[in-house]
Parts: C-alpha cells; structure tokens; sequence
C-alpha cells in the first residue's frame, strides 16, 4: 500500500477530504519522528505495535562484489514490534 492509497482509504472511511486525510498522516509521520529523534525515543500504538530507536554498533562487513573487508559506521536504526492485535490479524 502507498501513502496516496493509505491516504484515500483514511479519507473514505472519516468522511473526510482526502487533503484533510493527508493532512494527518503528515502530521503523525512527523510526530513519530520528532519523538523518535529524542533520547530514548519511543512510540507505543496500543494494539498496533512500538516503534523504537535502537543503536547499533560499528562492526566489519565484506563488499559483495568484491570480497574486501569494510568497516560499517555505528548508527541509529528504527525498530518496530507489533502488537499482539496486529500479531493476530495477520
């Protein structure tokens, strides 16, 4: 599904225009960002499931094509854990 199909969906089912649905979305996407670049950020949906930021560590690795040794930098990475709703429906 893409943003402009989640978008028409959100808006058939409010009622409500489909700028008005994207709207929100924009508004939530940049929500969970914005508490997502705190500290110890995090976001918990209920039902849904959590998103969380996690740091992972510098660590080597091998270029595929060449078989050469490279090291990977340490960097923040956004984990999400579903739900037990979400767990069930699927």
């Amino acid at each position: 599904m893409t943003k402009s199909e989640l978008v028409e969906k959100m808006a058939k089912d409010a009622g409500i225009s489909k700028a008005a649905a994207a709207a929100a979305l924009d508004s939530f996407m940049e929500g969970v960002t914005k508490a997502l670049k705190k500290k110890n950020g995090k976001v918990t949906l209920v039902g849904f499931g959590t998103f969380s930021k996690v740091r992972r560590k510098a660590r080597k690795g091998r270029n595929p094509q060449t078989g050469e040794a490279i090291k990977i930098k340490a960097c923040n990475v956004v984990k999400f854990k579903p739900g037990k709703k979400l767990k069930d429906a699927i």
